[in-house]
């Protein structure tokens, strides 16, 4: 796992995100790279790969350019994941890797086979706990609480029961967790409750 060219193929993909001119890409990308690492110790190189490359160069592609709305939301989406995967297939082929290595990581970003893929379900916990962990309190204050409530929801139901346990760990403002709550039912409440 601690190849040279892992090594090299993660130093690239850091590069790549520490362009970014709002400073957000390089933090969430090893943010995501260490939950990958905590729910999965064991994790494949390929997922390890793709969870350092996920959002690879994000900002390349505004939200603003596409049309407002839900339509044009997924359309942003759908577009930023085969970005992305093109982005750290070229970074991949590079560096060494082989044409099945550079597939299954493509493969993790593009979220082919969610939810049936394992290793696609410990990517998608950790991108949920890392919403949970640093966007929620700023994704609460541009959204209405209805709408809020609504994409905790959707994110909640894609989560598997480790990771929802490890959300609710979480520290949150008393207004997140509220929300949190409202939208999750008896699940959103602590143990200790």
């Amino acid at each position: 796992m601690n190849s040279a060219r892992f090594q090299e193929a993660i130093a690239r993909f850091d590069a790549a995100n520490a362009r970014d001119p709002h400073g957000r890409e390089l933090p969430y990308a090893q943010r995501l790279s260490a939950w990958v690492e905590r729910l999965c110790p064991n994790a494949s190189e390929p997922l390890r790969l793709a969870a350092r490359a996920q959002h690879i160069c994000r900002w390349e592609i505004p939200r603003a350019t596409y049309p407002p709305g839900r339509l044009g939301y997924l359309q942003w989406r759908e577009d930023l994941k085969r970005f992305h995967a093109e982005k750290a297939a070229g970074i991949l082929q590079e560096v060494g890797y082989d044409a099945a290595t550079i597939e299954r990581v493509k493969h993790l970003i593009c979220k082919r086979n969610f939810p049936r893929d394992e290793e696609g379900r410990v990517l998608e916990d950790a991108l949920c706990l890392v919403f949970f962990e640093t966007q929620l309190a700023e994704t609460v204050e541009k959204t209405g609480e209805e709408k809020m409530v609504e994409i905790l929801r959707k994110t909640w139901r894609k989560m598997t029961p480790r990771a929802q346990a490890l959300a609710l760990q979480l520290p949150m403002t008393a207004s997140c967790r509220t929300l949190v709550r409202k939208a999750v039912g008896d699940a959103g409440r602590e143990p200790s409750q």
